[in-house]
């Protein structure tokens, strides 16, 4: 038995542990603290795995103690570049490839003796090569049933490029968790004055794919809704896809209100500057991003322009990838925390209980938005 958040004495699966893969330290140490307040623990409930390598880059996964009978919780960064290992006496910064192979090593370190296995992997591995189109790999449903075959139970993933792909492994648990309640809340705190009707704000899709989830911020925020989407030359591929000929708007007029453009990641962020200065030309008044990773693939150049030109006013990206001391420093980022929601996920799942409240934060957003309304009318 344990005591949960809530000081009531709750039955447990097993006995919780996690395990934090390498360039997750941060995140893991704010889960764990959460969980050790709640649980009225004394003792980290991390348990220490590495995956040490050979000068030929080859590797092997160790578990420092026993995890008989634990419900463990993995959770993994896919596109941490900011960790190397040695090759041939060569730093190697960590590829998606490399942390999904270490992943594996610690589950197979663990030997099937752990009653549960839940990995915790924010940005799905190969979540864009979800379909095949043509004489082509599927690699994230390959790699989803590689999972499921060394016996992980669940996969939590935030925000997955195409939900679709968990029809590959039916008879597992598999969650594409939305950040959007801690968006709108850090949304409100670093800007204040945001006015949250359709008169003032709106929401703006980048393309056709991401109108799902522009759909449920129309939806809560009471806001209207418009979209872009891309005219692509099909004749030419460039970098593996076809490139990008004009991006063409369709919603109603925005002249003088603030924008909110919701995508899942900035790779490049080419399609969100272009959409940013086209709506500045609109008569947009200030623009704001919601993406759950900022990966900045081609650095973080345009973006320094755009804000220094004053197309955009601000980026507000998670803290479940990787992000540079220069991103972070930068005064047009904002990050978004997701560790004491990873806390609350974890806390339900170990005394198996629905997490089907925390997976839709619709009650949750209304009570913030009338609690600013109370603020707003007291001042």
């Amino acid at each position: 038995m344990a005591s949960n958040r809530n000081g009531k004495s709750i039955p447990m699966v097993g006995e919780m542990s996690i395990v934090g893969m390498r360039g997750c330290e941060e995140i893991t140490g704010r889960i764990d603290n959460y969980l050790r307040q709640w649980r009225d623990s004394g003792d980290s409930f991390v348990i220490g795995a590495s995956c040490p390598r050979f000068g030929t880059g080859e590797a092997k996964g160790l578990v420092t103690r026993s995890v008989r009978g634990h419900d463990m919780y993995i959770i993994c960064d896919m596109f941490n570049y900011g960790v190397t290992y040695k090759m041939y006496g060569m730093d190697v910064p960590m590829s998606p490839d490399d942390h999904f192979a270490d992943l594996k090593r610690i589950i197979a370190a663990m030997g099937g003796k752990a009653r549960r296995i839940t990995v915790i992997m924010p940005m799905l591995y190969e979540g864009r090569q979800h379909r095949r189109s043509s004489r082509e790999s599927l690699d994230c449903a390959l790699a989803l049933q590689e999972l499921e075959h060394m016996g992980v139970a669940n996969i939590i993933t935030f925000d997955a490029h195409d939900p679709r792909v968990q029809n590959a492994i039916p008879l597992n648990g598999f969650e594409t968790v939305q950040p959007t309640y801690q968006m709108i809340k850090a949304l409100t705190r670093t800007v204040p004055d945001i006015a949250f009707d359709p008169a003032h704000t709106m929401i703006i899709s980048p393309d056709d794919g991401g109108m799902g989830r522009c759909m449920y911020y129309s939806s809560v925020l009471s806001l209207d809704l418009g979209m872009f989407y891309k005219r692509r030359d099909y004749s030419v591929i460039v970098d593996g896809k076809n490139p990008i000929v004009a991006h063409e708007y369709l919603g109603n007029d925005i002249t003088g209100k603030d924008i909110i453009i919701v995508d899942d990641m900035i790779s490049s962020g080419d399609s969100i500057i272009d959409i940013a200065y086209n709506l500045k030309q609109r008569g947009a008044r200030r623009i704001f991003v919601f993406v759950a990773f900022g990966l900045f693939c081609n650095g973080l150049e345009t973006f320094d322009k755009a804000y220094g030109d004053g197309v955009i006013n601000k980026v507000f990206s998670t803290n479940l990838v990787y992000r540079t001391p220069q991103l972070k420093a930068k005064d047009w980022y904002t990050e978004v925390d997701m560790s004491k929601y990873i806390s609350y996920i974890i806390d339900t799942l170990n005394v198996d209980r629905t997490i089907s409240d925390l997976l839709n934060p619709a009650s949750r957003i209304q009570t913030l938005l009338e609690k600013r309304k109370n603020t707003e009318k007291t001042v």
